[in-house]
């Protein structure tokens, strides 16, 4: 059972992470997230086979890995979303980012071999548990599925930097324009609605990722929607004008 390690450790300390049956690729809503089966010869698909996996129920508030645990997974979430963090020097967690059903969590560990972060869901969420070693396997033996690899990691390293970098240069209101912009867009890359979603962050969790306070949070978005680029109740957000909505970034008032 290697290839449930990560999700052991998680399961010893937070018992609400509770690992599920194993499966094959072929079974997989999310196959394409590791192995791209189009274009695929049968032999490579034979092949592909080979890599079992293991579903993980991870309930809301669960840590899925945190600082420190040995890297043995990759983990493609399936359903749900989780918030990552990090141990700042003086004993606080900061929210570095989060991550939607479709999207791949673990990779930051591949060169430590060891979580640099803790990834928490933020509800009830379930996750396919990749062992990275059975993926490293499978790439010597299927070219395409290496260099399929190293494209979904090159593009999930540069959008996050990406984010990182506008953020550091940005005003408050254009922090929080570019944070709901870039949700809209994942949300419409995995097949959900652009401009009707839940928030599944706290407004907290929101600034704790924004560099923002959260009365400057609240007052924010209270500000857009009397300007009708939103609408907003509780954590419901509609985006009501795009356009205007992209226009907010390059305004520079907080």
């Amino acid at each position: 059972m290697k290839a449930l390690s990560a999700v052991t450790v998680a399961a010893d300390r937070a018992p609400d992470a509770i690992a599920q049956c194993q499966t094959v690729c072929s079974d997989c809503n999310l196959r394409e997230l590791c192995v791209p089966c189009c274009g695929l010869t049968r032999h490579e698909k034979d092949v592909a086979e080979r890599l079992a996996f293991h579903r993980s129920r991870v309930r809301r508030g669960a840590s899925l890995y945190r600082t420190g645990d040995r890297f043995a997974s990759l983990f493609g979430v399936r359903s749900g979303f989780f918030k990552k963090l990090a141990l700042l020097e003086d004993g606080r967690h900061q929210v570095t980012g989060f991550k939607m059903a479709g999207e791949l969590l673990g990779m930051d560990a591949i060169g430590t071999e060891r979580h640099t972060g803790n990834a928490v869901a933020l509800e009830n969420s379930e996750v396919c548990v990749i062992p990275f070693a059975g993926l490293q396997a499978l790439a010597q033996e299927i070219p395409s599925l290496q260099r399929h690899f190293r494209r979904t990691m090159s593009r999930e390293i540069v959008r996050e930097q990406g984010m990182m970098l506008q953020l550091g240069t940005m005003s408050a209101e254009e922090r929080l324009a570019l944070l709901l912009l870039d949700l809209s867009r994942r949300f419409a890359m995995y097949g959900y609605s652009s401009t009707e979603f839940n928030l599944r962050m706290t407004r907290d969790e929101m600034g704790s990722y924004l560099g923002l306070k959260l009365e400057t949070v609240s007052r924010i978005l209270s500000r857009l929607q009397g300007e009708g680029l939103i609408r907003v109740k509780q954590k419901f957000i509609r985006i009501l004008d795009r356009p205007r909505l992209e226009q907010v970034l390059g305004r520079r008032q907080d």
